[in-house]
C-alpha cells in the first residue's frame, strides 16, 4: 500500500500524520514550540524552528509506522495564514518569521485603510477591513521601520510557500492562503497591483500562483536524504488550515457548513461564487477546490469556556487532577443537569469583541437574567448556548446572502462534547455531524496530495474514500422551541447594548 504524509503548520505546534490511501492515520506526532514576543505587539518565530519541528515529528512518525520511505508517495500541507517570511534570492530567511498574531503594523494598517478604503479592499480581496495582521500591513511596516530589510528581501513568502520551496526548490503558492494577504484579487485571481505598488513589492518577489492540490514536484535529493525519505515523494500545493479542515469534514458543496470550536469559533460555508455583501461583511475566502469559495468567519469560541474553567472551576480542576478525568467532561456533566434555555440566563460571548456578522470590536461579554436560582452549571451551559447562538447568527447572515444551510459538520475540541453538539443541533434546527477522523485539517491536506498524484480521481472521490461521519445529532423539537425564544433574547440583548459598548 502507498501512503501520504500530511504536515499541519500550526501556530504553536506542528503535526505530522501518515495516512494510508483510505484516509486511516497510521502514526501521528505533535511538536510544540514557544513563540517569541519581543514586545507586547510583536510575535515572531525563528523559521528554522518550524523546520526542525517538522523533521523531529517526521522521524517519530516514520519510526512508529514502520512504513518504508519508498512507500510515502505524496506530501500535503495544511497551514496557518498570514505568517510572513522574508527571504533572500536563495529562499534563506533574513529574519524571524512574523507570525500571524503579530500586531505591530497598527499604524500601517490604518494608513492602508485610509488610502484604499475598506469597501474597495473588501470588494477586491474578500477581507472586510485592513488589519495589522495582514501581510500587506506587515510589509508596509518593514518598509517604514526596517527599510534595509525591505530592500534586501527578494522573496515575500507565507509559511506554506517557504516549506514548498525548501522541499522542492520551487516558488509556488495557492489562493486559499494568499487571499488574506490583502494583496490578492480574489475575484480575478491575480495579484492586486495597486496594493503591491503601495507597499513597494514587485510581482517577481511573490511565488507563482497555483490551485490547491496541484503537483509541485518531488523532494530535492538532498532534502530527501535529510528527511529520511526518497525523491519518490511528491509535494503538492496545500491550503489554509480552515480550508483543509472543511475538506477533511467533507464540506465541499453549497449548503454544507463546517464549524470548528477550538479556542476560536471558525465557520466555513462552501459557495460556488465569491460572496461580497456590504451589509453583513462576512469575509470571503478561496476554497481548496478550484473556482470554489468559502464564507469564512472567526469569533470567540472555546476560549470563553476555558476562561470560565480557569477562573471559576477550581473544584472541577482538582477533581480532574485526582481522578484523571478531563475537567471539560466534568463540566459537560454539570451542563446536562440544566434545562435548555438555562431558565432565562443568556450570555453574549464577546470577550474579545464580536467578529462577523456583528463586526464590533468594542462588544463585551455579558451574562444576563441570572437570579438566586442560577448556580454554576447554569453558567457553563449558558456559555455553550451562546456559542451555538453565534453559529446561528452566521447561518442567518448566510441565508440573507442566498446561501442556505442543510447540515453542519462539527470539528475541533468542542466536537468531543456530546451535550454541546446537541445544543448546537437544537439551537440551529440543523443536524450536527461529528467526524470519525478528528484531524480534519491534516486529512484535508492528505486528500489534496492524494489527488495531485492520482491516488484519487478528484477531491470528490477523496471525500468519498477518506471522510466518514462518527455521529449525527438530530434537533430535539421540544428544545428547538425553547431555543427560538432564547435566541431572540440573545439578539435583542446584543442590539440593546450596542450604545453601551461605545462608552469606554
Amino acid at each position: 500500500m502507498d501512503y501520504i504524509l500530511a504536515l499541519d503548520l500550526g501556530t504553536t505546534a506542528i503535526k505530522v500524520i501518515l495516512f494510508d490511501s483510505e484516509g486511516k492515520a497510521m502514526a501521528k506526532s505533535t511538536q510544540e514550540y514557544a513563540l517569541v514576543t519581543p514586545s507586547a505587539l510583536e510575535v515572531e518565530l525563528p523559521v528554522e524552528t518550524y523546520w526542525e519541528a517538522f523533521k523531529k515529528g517526521l522521524a517519530e512518525v516514520m519510526a512508529a509506522s514502520k512504513v518504508a520511505p519508498s512507500k510515502v508517495k505524496g506530501l500535503g500541507i495544511s497551514a496557518q495564514g498570514e505568517t510572513l517570511i522574508m527571504a533572500d534570492e536563495k529562499g534563506e530567511p533574513l529574519m524571524n518569521a512574523i507570525v500571524w498574531l503579530d500586531n505591530r503594523a497598527q499604524h500601517e494598517a490604518a494608513e492602508l485603510a485610509a488610502h484604499f478604503g475598506n469597501e474597495l479592499t473588501y470588494s477586491t480581496t474578500g477581507q472586510v477591513e485592513i488589519v495589522p495582521t495582514w501581510p500587506a500591513s506587515k510589509i508596509l511596516w518593514l518598509y517604514r521601520n526596517m527599510p534595509e530589510m525591505h530592500r534586501k528581501t527578494r522573496r515575500f513568502l507565507l509559511i506554506e510557500d517557504y516549506f514548498i520551496h525548501r522541499l522542492t526548490g520551487k516558488y509556488v503558492c495557492e489562493g486559499s492562503l494568499v487571499c488574506s494577504t490583502a494583496y490578492w484579487d480574489i475575484i480575478n485571481k491575480v495579484w492586486w497591483k495597486d496594493m503591491l505598488d503601495y507597499i513597494k513589492v514587485d510581482e517577481g518577489q511573490l511565488p507563482e500562483l497555483r490551485e490547491s492540490g496541484e503537483m509541485v514536484g518531488p523532494l530535492l535529493p538532498e532534502v530527501a536524504r535529510e528527511l529520511g525519505l526518497t525523491s519518490e515523494t511528491i509535494v503538492a500545493t496545500g491550503a489554509l488550515d480552515q480550508a483543509c479542515g472543511a475538506l477533511g469534514a467533507g464540506n465541499i458543496v453549497p449548503g454544507m457548513v463546517s464549524e470548528n470550536t477550538g479556542a476560536a469559533l471558525a465557520i466555513c460555508a462552501t459557495t460556488g461564487k465569491p460572496l461580497i455583501n456590504p451589509k453583513w461583511k462576512i469575509p470571503c475566502h478561496y476554497h481548496a477546490i478550484p473556482d470554489t469559495y468559502m464564507a469564512h468567519t472567526f469569533t470567540t469560541g472555546g476560549m470563553v469556556l476555558r476562561w470560565f474553567k480557569d477562573h471559576f472551576c477550581q473544584i472541577e480542576s482538582v477533581t480532574s487532577a485526582l481522578s484523571d478525568i478531563d475537567p471539560y467532561k466534568i463540566m459537560d456533566d454539570e451542563a446536562k443537569t440544566v434545562p435548555a434555555g438555562c431558565s432565562g440566563l443568556v450570555m453574549l460571548p464577546h470577550l474579545q469583541g464580536a467578529m462577523a456578522p456583528e463586526s464590533n470590536a468594542k462588544a463585551k461579554g455579558v451574562f444576563y437574567g441570572f437570579t438566586l436560582h442560577h448556580t454554576k452549571p447554569y453558567f457553563i451551559r449558558a456559555i455553550m448556548e451562546a456559542i451555538a447562538f453565534a453559529i446561528n447568527r452566521n447561518i442567518d447572515a448566510l441565508l440573507e446572502m442566498g446561501i442556505g444551510t442543510s447540515e453542519i459538520r462539527s470539528l475541533g475540541g468542542g466536537s468531543r462534547s456530546a451535550i454541546w453538539n446537541q445544543i448546537k443541533a437544537d439551537a440551529s434546527g440543523k443536524p450536527i455531524y461529528t467526524m470519525q477522523n478528528e484531524e480534519c485539517g491534516s486529512l484535508g491536506a492528505a486528500m489534496l496530495a492524494a489527488k495531485s498524484i492520482g491516488m484519487t480521481k478528484s477531491i470528490e472521490d477523496a471525500v468519498g474514500k477518506m471522510v466518514s461521519v462518527k455521529k449525527e445529532y438530530k434537533p430535539n423539537p421540544d428544545n428547538r422551541e425553547v431555543y427560538k425564544v432564547a435566541y431572540g433574547k440573545y439578539k435583542m440583548l446584543y442590539e440593546s447594548l450596542v450604545p453601551n459598548f461605545e462608552v469606554d
